[in-house]
């Protein structure tokens, strides 16, 4: 009985003994998942990811995002693998516990373009259960777009528990492109798919649809059917976003052409320095923005509302004196009014060359002007979006101050019949001054608004003369509200015209039907009325 005590009692410490010093010899399923990535093998890498990724162990979002940033360091010799922080410090990815440094025979694990896929499907099923919901939206569009077979369950799991609605369909989306691609798929799941993506129906869907390979008959008729559906939704978008670039390139041309449109049909004056009151104005914005740049930082996001009275007053004070000195010697000879303000615009730019350089000069966009926003299929850039609310703003204000001010009524009263208006006591002279002025200031503001979207440069205003003179001749002289059907039919048409017949002949098929235009109707689409306008 003791002899045999002694052998159980000498065998269960035996077994302690085994328990205790073997149980480290064997590592888990997460464990030897990671080793696999010091084998240096792309396969071995894959099947890593995959297991890491579908762990649940806190260490998988670790691993996986350093794999990703190429801070994943793997020690062929031990098989150890490390996790490098940005801040130097690193852990064994294995355990967790940090290290005092990576060995010297360390390197980072290699991914070709296939991992690489597998590696943005693993973040973003990791990232699926995030509180945020900006970050769970972005981690269903990763899986999306790499339809990795090993994110379904994750998928499936975050979609039961989801309630955002936007994200829960971009979940819906990410499944389907799963289900399109995996081989044991059902049939009837394939279908489900396939309407998914035609209900998506943008680019990223459709070439899903195309690259799916063989496929039941039932499923490759559905997804042919969803090509084309898809397909011509989005030739719509993009007639839909053609016409947005035409109203924004319309802006501009409106911007730019306002000032000349009221100077033109008041005074009569064919100003080619037009386009140098815009420059001035975007000049101006460089300089407040260098201004703030060094002194006040914090006002940046401000700089353009400071910038816009401040280029209106600088171009308009110019445009004063341009009239007091020059043009007013010059009324009622339009060729010598053509030469001189082309003369003046040479020395206008050779003065900006002087001050600032030849080369372009950076002005920034302010942060609620930055990106942009999806709106159905088509981009909508903020730049854009602003600088057409400003335009139409400063219309607006234009039309105002013609309709119920002083100034106003003078200007439509020399414009309607100059010698009338002179012989009712109206100082044509002084009119004419604030009238130029009045333009060339409407010209600055346009050079902050055309700042954010083209390059700062001394030839910036030569870029839009000829574009302004054929807004205001097809709208009708001295009529902004011709100018602003012309401004937007313009910039529709050639925005349309571009795809087919390229930028420069877009401009001169433009140029000719305009010519072809003005043929039938001098006076461009609205004429203005006037016993003077008339004769």
């Amino acid at each position: 009985m003791p002899t045999n005590l002694s052998a159980r009692l000498c065998t269960f410490v035996l077994s302690l003994f085994l328990i205790a010093f073997a149980l480290p010899a064997f590592a888990g399923p997460f464990e030897d998942a990671v080793a696999k990535f010091a084998n240096d093998d792309y396969s071995d890498t894959e099947e890593a990811i995959g297991v890491v990724a579908s762990s649940g162990n806190k260490l998988a979002f670790p691993i996986i995002s350093a794999l990703q940033d190429g801070r994943l360091m793997a020690d062929p010799d031990s098989k150890k693998v490390y996790v490098t922080g940005a801040d130097g410090k690193s852990i064994d990815a294995a355990t967790g516990e940090p290290v005092a440094s990576v060995p010297d025979s360390a390197s980072a694990v290699r991914l070709n373009n296939r991992l690489r896929r597998s590696v943005d499907a693993a973040i973003g099923s990791l990232t699926l259960q995030s509180p945020d919901v900006g970050t769970r939206l972005q981690a269903a569009q990763s899986v999306f777009k790499s339809h990795e077979e090993t994110a379904l369950e994750a998928v499936d799991g975050a979609l039961a528990k989801e309630t955002n609605k936007s994200v829960k369909a971009a979940l819906g989306e990410a499944r389907a492109a799963i289900l399109l691609f995996k081989s044991d798929a059902t049939e009837v799941e394939k279908l489900e798919a396939v309407a998914t993506l035609k209900a998506r129906g943008d680019q990223e869907a459709m070439a899903l649809l195309t690259g799916m390979g063989d496929q039941p008959a039932s499923v490759t008729k559905a997804a042919a059917s969803a090509i084309s559906s898809i397909q011509g939704s989005l030739a719509v978008w993009s007639t839909v976003q053609n016409a947005w670039y035409g109203l924004s390139l319309g802006s501009v041309l409106l911007l730019a052409a306002i000032g000349l449109a009221i100077t033109f049909g008041v005074m009569g004056v064919i100003n080619m320095a037009h386009g140098e009151m815009v420059m001035i104005g975007a000049y101006t914005t460089f300089v407040v923005q260098e201004v703030i740049r060094t002194r006040y930082p914090a006002l940046f996001d401000y700089s353009l509302l400071i910038a816009v009275p401040l280029a209106f007053l600088v171009a308009g004070g110019i445009g004063v004196l341009i009239e007091r000195s020059i043009i007013r010697f010059l009324y009622g000879r339009p060729l010598e009014t053509l030469l001189a303000t082309w003369g003046l615009s040479l020395v206008l730019q050779q003065a900006v060359r002087t001050m600032f350089g030849p080369t372009n000069r950076e002005v920034g966009n302010p942060s609620w002007m930055s990106g942009a926003f999806e709106l159905g299929q088509i981009t909508i850039t903020y730049n854009r979006l602003w600088i057409l609310v400003f335009t139409l703003a400063v219309f607006a204000i234009l039309l105002a101050m013609l309709r119920y001010t002083a100034l106003g009524l003078e200007m439509r009263a020399v414009t309607q019949n100059r010698r009338m208006a002179a012989s009712m006591g109206i100082a044509t002279s002084r009119v004419d001054a604030l009238t130029f002025g009045l333009g060339s200031g409407i010209a600055g503001i346009a050079g902050v608004a055309l700042s954010q979207i083209d390059n700062v440069s001394p030839n910036l205003g030569q870029s839009y003369i000829i574009d302004s003179f054929m807004v205001v001749v097809f709208g009708g002289v001295g009529n902004l509200w011709g100018t602003l059907v012309g401004a937007f039919t313009l910039g529709i048409a050639n925005k349309f015209l571009e795809p087919v017949a390229g930028a420069v002949l877009g401009k001169i098929a433009i140029l000719v039907l305009i010519i072809l235009f003005i043929q039938k109707r001098p006076r461009g689409l609205f004429a203005l009325k006037g016993r003077a306008v008339e004769a």
